[in-house]
């Protein structure tokens, strides 16, 4: 039975759509069989894929107000062992279509049990705020996984975002974990960087990955080219980075 992961932080800009991007696309390429659920309206994921949102006649939309079957929102990509549920500009509309629909909090979590024996992992790349749809997102979930950007905000609203996780944990899914934290756009050779690993290590030390992700312009282009990072340019500092963190998540899931 295949693993929900959400990737999640409230705050913007911090590296999310980059991370479901290219960890599902270093999956893919190790073996593993992969669905990446995209329930950000801005669809971002869908598009680094290099699935055009306009054409996309059934998303992640459809699947959560319940006009669509899930299986039929399922697109296969050109690149290996990854599908993806897409996502377009009409999601942010469910949020208030949500409200008044029964069981509002778990439509997401029905619709990927259809799914779930079908995938080694199901990652759901969540929109940048504390709605209902990414309530739906950590409901449907094992476990979430929390990109952070090193920069001197970092810990703003982390405390919002965990009392967000524990709030869905006690209320909706009490079997809710952290997967791991995630150091992006990182700099090594910038003080404040080092003040923020300590910081968060004092909070998240046994959950904190290993693997940083680098500030990279490689990283910053691919998505214009539809492509993940490991091929777009399969040297790159962030592919690497990436291969790395594909690693270290099989071996914290024993995979």
């Amino acid at each position: 039975m295949g693993k929900i992961i959400s990737i999640f932080n409230q705050k913007g800009g911090v590296g999310k759509t980059t991370t479901a991007v290219n960890l599902a696309a270093a999956l893919g390429i190790a073996g593993k069989k992969i669905l990446l659920v995209d329930v950000d309206p801005q669809g971002n994921s869908t598009s680094g894929f290099g699935i055009n949102k306009q054409k996309a006649l059934v998303t992640s939309y459809e699947v959560l107000i319940g006009t669509a079957r899930v299986a039929d929102a399922v697109c296969k990509t050109e690149y290996k062992n990854v599908s993806v549920m897409p996502s377009k500009s009409d999601l942010a509309g469910a949020e208030i279509e949500l409200t008044e629909m029964d069981r509002r909090e778990s439509r997401l979590k029905s619709a990927l049990l259809q799914l779930r024996e079908e995938y080694d992992y199901i990652f759901i790349d969540c929109p940048p705020s504390l709605g209902l749809i990414a309530i739906n997102a950590l409901n449907a979930s094992d476990s979430v996984m929390v990109p952070i950007q090193c920069e001197f905000f970092a810990m703003e609203g982390l405390s919002q975002l965990m009392a967000t996780v524990r709030q869905v944990k006690r209320l909706y899914n009490p079997t809710l974990e952290l997967e791991g934290v995630l150091l992006t756009m990182y700099d090594g050779r910038l003080n404040l960087t080092q003040q923020v690993v300590a910081e968060i290590k004092k909070y998240f030390a046994k959950k904190l990955y290993s693997t940083v992700i680098p500030r990279t312009v490689r990283l910053s282009e691919a998505p214009s080219y539809g492509m993940p990072i490991q091929y777009y340019d399969k040297r790159s500092k962030g592919a690497d980075a990436y291969g790395k963190l594909a690693k270290e998540f099989l071996k914290n899931n024993r995979g």
